[in-house]
């Protein structure tokens, strides 16, 4: 009888739900081998589960493919809430068609995961620009308008001219173009690379700071006010990154 190791391997072969190996094996008493069957079909529902998930974030490219746009860059940025460092922003002009896998919004993607899928993003995509603003100017136009202005120069960081932009909830002036999505990182493809490049760019921009800066966990809590990075605040004081217009460095500030 052919050993229950040899059946997982056949049933590797299996590529659909239908598959007639299913109906064969099911009919084996042994558990193991019914527990590989249940494992290869929850594995094929996974796949098939991502693949419509894939084609959906496709939706409003599809559109634009429609009227014969294919340079599509798709925009995000990562870092308006922190009281610490840069907003970062991309602009990434993918493939025709392109699907990545795992890509999603960046909040959805564990950390762990963040950098492979950046990885196959950096690989595929036609052109990347990115934007970095740094605290200084956050702290002189406000975070909206700096937000806008590192969108602006992540766009012009693009070897590619796009011939339309899809944006994550912001409209920018200039001639290009465009449609603003809210959540469009969980709604098109384009801005869902954007939001992990530009996630990634900024975490390590801030574990580097981390390095230069001891004592406020810029490494893990990548500038946001956690609990260590509000004790640091409290021993250390503000450094030359933080946002001396976000509380509470802007009381700390009147009082130097």
């Amino acid at each position: 009888m052919i050993t229950i190791k040899a059946v997982g391997e056949l049933l590797q072969t299996a590529q659909t739900l239908s598959d007639p190996l299913f109906d064969e094996w099911s009919q084996d008493t042994r558990q193991g081998v019914q527990k590989l069957i249940a494992k290869r079909q929850r594995d094929i529902q996974a796949s098939l589960d991502e693949a419509a998930r894939l084609d959906n974030l496709l939706a409003y490219e599809r559109q634009l493919y429609a009227q014969n746009i294919t340079l599509i860059a798709g925009i995000d940025e990562v870092g308006r809430g922190p009281l610490a460092g840069p907003v970062v922003t991309a602009a990434v002009i993918l493939p025709k068609n392109c699907q990545i896998t795992g890509l999603n919004d960046s909040k959805q993607i564990p950390k762990a995961q963040h950098q492979a899928v950046y990885d196959r993003i950096m690989t595929k995509a036609l052109a990347v620009g990115i934007g970095i603003i740094d605290n200084h100017v956050i702290d002189e136009v406000n975070i909206y308008e700096a937000t806008k202005l590192a969108m602006l120069q992540a766009i012009e960081h693009l070897e590619l001219k796009p011939e339309h932009l899809l944006i994550d909830a912001m409209s920018l002036a200039i001639d290009v173009p465009q449609t603003s999505l809210i959540k469009g990182d969980a709604k098109s493809m384009s801005i869902a690379a954007a939001s992990i490049v530009a996630k990634v760019t900024r975490d390590k921009m801030m574990a580097d700071y981390d390095q230069q800066y001891p004592g406020y966990d810029f490494a893990h809590n990548a500038g946001y006010g956690t609990k260590k990075h509000l004790e640091g605040l409290a021993k250390q004081g503000f450094t030359d990154i933080h946002r001396q217009s976000f509380e509470p460095i802007k009381s700390m500030v009147g009082r130097v």
